[in-house]
């Protein structure tokens, strides 16, 4: 990246300016903060044959991102696979579907490897030497994972009752993990104090504006790989609500920049699970309020924010956007990881599972028509979750080592 094309901070509700620093609050209106850019400067350098030319990963649109020089963290990041999968689209019902399938991320397994490659690099900038994060699972890996790559102290605060598996994912990277006694949006209060006494780069919190970003990269990239083009759908899952908007955001942008035609017009639905849905119940009940969920419950812990910071963002990036809302249950969202491993071979986690239900959803009530197309944006590996699906799988059978045991189990199949 030769140059950077940020202007500076500016506030989503005023519209007030700021300087480009460890902040994510307006200073007078108290709204939250992104990144502003300079869009007739990248109109001017960037074109399909100029990113057709670069490596295949997430810094092919370096001029969309908010650095001021090359990445420093996460150089292999993005780029990951988007499968066609003829299977699952009959068994959703629908002409059409497209997996995005960051479940296969590096170097963590998870989308959240965008936002906090550009976190990271941004604080690297900032001259920060410790990072620190409020997570549900998939963060807290990234964060320990890219943190341990880049020489960064890191601390990540979890709910006490998060996925053995995930914490075990953040300790191998030798990061602090302390676990908190409460709920995610406890944890989150909590981090903005420690945010606000201790000197470290909290990549949601004070790096926010930056670290979102990051998430644009997995339109850019639908786009790309489906020829510069997007589906009419894209539903994808939320917690906090900010990858919906950046998904939004980001088509928007492309036919703003001249690389797609149409990509704004692509219906943008939100998927959570019923025992944490605040959003989606203010989408389906034609409202702007969202109501906080005190007590979230159920089996898809990732997206488990009962006060999702970017909520009210996010319902209204599917209202601009056409889109819906669908809350499957755990059974549901059980089954749709076994539907989309079956059909086609992909294994994602809870938050995968409510994707694919939610689809299922979103088909039957018509929000999605039989002629038309879908991607599905699985954000995590099947791996991180599966205390959640053993009570839900066959046990193996078992036979001694002889061959005529075996020939029964196949003449009863």
């Amino acid at each position: 990246m030769s140059q950077s094309f940020v202007t500076g901070l500016r506030c989503r509700e005023c519209g007030h300016p700021a300087p480009i620093a460890a902040s994510h609050v307006c200073d007078m209106c108290f709204g939250p903060l992104e990144v502003a850019y300079d869009y007739e400067g990248i109109r001017a350098v960037l074109s399909r044959e100029v990113i057709a030319r670069r490596p295949n990963n997430m810094w092919r649109y370096a001029e969309l991102l908010p650095l001021g020089g090359p990445p420093r963290v996460g150089a292999q990041v993005g780029w990951t696979p988007l499968v066609r999968c003829d299977r699952l689209a009959r068994a959703l019902g629908v002409r059409e579907v497209q997996v995005k399938n960051d479940a296969v991320s590096y170097p963590s397994l998870s989308f959240k490897d965008r936002v906090v490659a550009v976190a990271l690099s941004k604080a690297l900038e900032l001259g920060f030497d410790t990072v620190a994060c409020a997570s549900t699972g998939n963060l807290g890996n990234s964060l320990a994972a890219n943190a341990a790559a880049a020489g960064l102290r890191a601390f990540v605060f979890v709910p006490s009752d998060l996925e053995a598996s995930k914490i075990v994912g953040t300790l191998i990277y030798g990061a602090r993990v302390i676990g908190i006694q409460g709920t995610y949006d406890e944890v989150n209060r909590l981090c903005s104090e420690i945010a606000g006494k201790y000197p470290w780069g909290f990549v949601n919190i004070n790096l926010k504006p930056f670290y979102a970003d990051g998430s644009k990269t997995v339109a850019y990239e639908i786009a790309e790989q489906l020829g510069w083009r997007t589906t009419d759908h894209v539903v994808a899952p939320m917690a906090g609500g900010s990858l919906l908007c950046k998904l939004r955001e980001a088509f928007v942008e492309l036919d703003k920049l001249g690389l797609t035609d149409a990509a704004a017009g692509t219906k943008v639905h939100g998927a959570q699970a019923a025992g944490c849905a605040p959003i989606a119940l203010a989408v389906r009940a034609g409202r702007e309020l969202i109501q906080p969920i005190k007590t979230p419950h159920g089996i898809a812990k990732s997206l488990a924010i009962g006060n999702p910071g970017d909520g009210f963002y996010a319902a209204r990036a599917i209202r601009e956007s056409g889109g819906h809302a669908a809350l499957p249950d755990d059974d549901a969202i059980v089954r749709g990881v076994r539907l989309l491993a079956e059909t086609e071979g992909i294994f994602a986690e809870t938050a995968g599972g409510v994707t694919v239900a939610a689809a299922q959803q979103l088909v039957a009530e018509g929000k999605i028509g039989a002629d038309d197309s879908v991607t599905l944006v699985i954000t995590g590996q099947g791996l991180k979750t599966t205390d959640a699906l053993v009570p839900a799988l066959p046990v193996p059978v078992v036979i001694s080592s002889k061959l005529s045991e075996f020939d029964k189990i196949v003449e009863r199949s």
